[in-house]
C-alpha cells in the first residue's frame, strides 16, 4: 500500500493543473467564439493589432468588413476581432468640466548648468600681513 502511495499523489500533482489549464482555456475558446458570431454592424470592435473600428458587415462566413476611418473599409478575418468596446461618446457635461478645471500651475526652476571653473573665475588668494 505503501509503494502505490507515492506514484498516484505524483500522478494527481501533475494531472490536476493540466485538466484545470484545459478547462480554462475551453471556456475562452468558447467566450471568443460567442463573440465573433455575435458581431453585428454598428459594433464598435478592437482588433488583435489594437486597431479599433465599427462593423460596416458581416455577411461573410470568415471575414468581417470594419469601417476604420470615415469612408475606409477594410476586410478582417473574424478571428482578428478581440473584443467589443463601448463608442466614444463625449457629453456636453464632460466638455464642461474640462473647461472649468482650472489650469494648474507649475513652477519650474531654472537650470543650472554645472561648469568646470577656470582660473578667470577663480579670485587671488589675500595676502595677509602686506601693507
Amino acid at each position: 500500500m505503501q509503494s502505490l502511495l507515492l506514484p498516484l499523489l505524483l500522478v494527481l500533482v501533475l494531472a490536476v493543473p493540466l485538466v484545470m489549464s484545459t478547462r480554462k482555456q475551453k471556456k475562452q475558446q468558447a467566450a471568443q467564439q460567442d463573440l465573433q458570431s455575435s458581431l453585428a454592424p454598428g459594433d464598435r470592435v478592437m482588433t488583435t493589432s489594437g486597431l479599433y473600428g465599427t462593423v460596416a458587415d458581416t455577411s461573410g462566413d470568415n471575414t468581417i468588413d470594419i469601417e476604420i476611418a470615415p469612408g475606409v473599409v477594410t476586410t478582417w478575418l473574424r478571428l482578428a476581432v478581440r473584443e467589443k468596446v463601448e463608442p466614444v461618446v463625449e457629453t456636453d457635461e464632460a466638455a464642461a468640466d474640462e473647461v472649468e478645471a482650472p489650469a494648474e500651475e507649475t513652477i519650474t526652476e531654472p537650470v543650472v548648468k554645472d561648469e568646470p571653473q577656470t582660473t578667470a573665475q577663480v579670485a587671488p588668494p589675500l595676502e595677509h600681513g602686506k601693507k
